[in-house]
């Protein structure tokens, strides 16, 4: 007997409610995860600031680090080929 209130089957239209439920909370907890991360990192930022460090030019160093070797030397080759091009332009 329906007393009004509709319930999905288990497995409608071929997906498993129970498996879905069990990715999303996954999903959930760790998007929480990765917001405390993004917080910690946010005041490890504002430490350094506080000690005098400049929190921009840390992320660049951090950007920079993440790059290969080769990469990061073709990366600053074409900025000096660039800066070299503007300072010729300028004169």
């Amino acid at each position: 007997m329906n007393d009004g209130q509709e319930t999905a089957p288990a497995n409608a239209g071929g997906v498993s409610g129970a498996q879905l439920r069990q990715f999303i909370e996954r999903i959930e907890r760790l998007e929480a995860e990765k917001q405390e991360i993004a917080d910690d990192i946010k005041d490890v930022y504002a430490e350094a600031k506080a000690n005098g460090f400049d929190p921009k030019i840390m992320r660049q160093v951090i950007r920079l680090r993440k790059m290969e070797t080769q990469e990061r030397q073709e990366l600053e080759t074409l900025l000096d080929v660039y800066l070299h091009a503007l300072e010729g332009g300028a004169a």
